[in-house]
């Protein structure tokens, strides 16, 4: 097990999933963003390290129904599955660490909030980039949302990368296009705020 898995499978047996500060009920710009992304009920949407994220649910309760969730913490996608009960058949659970994984479809579209901003290393950006590549269709969608410039260092104990729209479009690469971006000022369970910048792509 690397050090990365254990880190996290140590964080979802340890807390509950109100208990981490990335914890949301309503994840409504994600939703949002998807729905500008045109997604229909039948498009393939990969959640990058969903964990016990509520977003699943949010899009299963929208109708969509082709839905993936991966995270490299077995222990979150199985609180995520047991929350959902029986709805929980009708996704697809992934225990991969993002930099390693080898998709076995492709998606049209790839959802990250959170996840992206944890690889401070630039050979693990790169292995991401690669898979979303291979793993997004051409002319699929990716969303991403990171801590802003403005926002935390840290997160859960580890370092974070910060970015802006410009710098995460940089970062990506010229296989994808920046189409749009916001800010989100999200409130942790503790009532303190953090500040994220979600961008939407379009792989060429």
């Amino acid at each position: 097990m690397s050090d990365r898995t254990s880190h996290w499978q140590a964080v979802y047996t340890s807390k509950a999933e109100t208990e981490v500060s990335w914890y949301q009920d309503n994840p409504a710009t994600s939703l949002r963003l998807i729905r500008d992304a045109n997604a229909a009920p039948a498009s393939r949407l990969i959640d990058i390290g969903g964990g016990a994220s509520r977003l699943v649910d949010a899009l299963l309760a929208a109708g969509y129904r082709a839905l993936t969730v991966l995270d490299i913490s077995a222990a979150a996608l199985e609180a995520a599955r047991a929350r959902l009960g029986a709805a929980g058949a009708k996704v697809e659970w992934i225990t991969a660490d993002v930099t390693t994984w080898m998709p076995q479809q492709r998606y049209d579209i790839w959802h990250d909030r959170a996840a992206f901003h944890f690889l401070t290393e630039e050979r693990d950006r790169r292995a991401y980039v690669e898979r979303m590549r291979e793993a997004v269709v051409p002319g699929g969608q990716i969303i991403i949302g990171t801590f802003a410039l403005d926002g935390p260092e840290k997160c859960s104990g580890l370092l974070v990368q910060r970015y802006d729209a410009q710098s995460l479009a940089d970062t990506l690469g010229p296989s994808f296009e920046l189409l749009d971006s916001c800010t989100e000022a999200h409130r942790t369970p503790w009532d303190s705020v953090q500040q994220f910048q979600f961008s939407r792509f379009r792989r060429s």
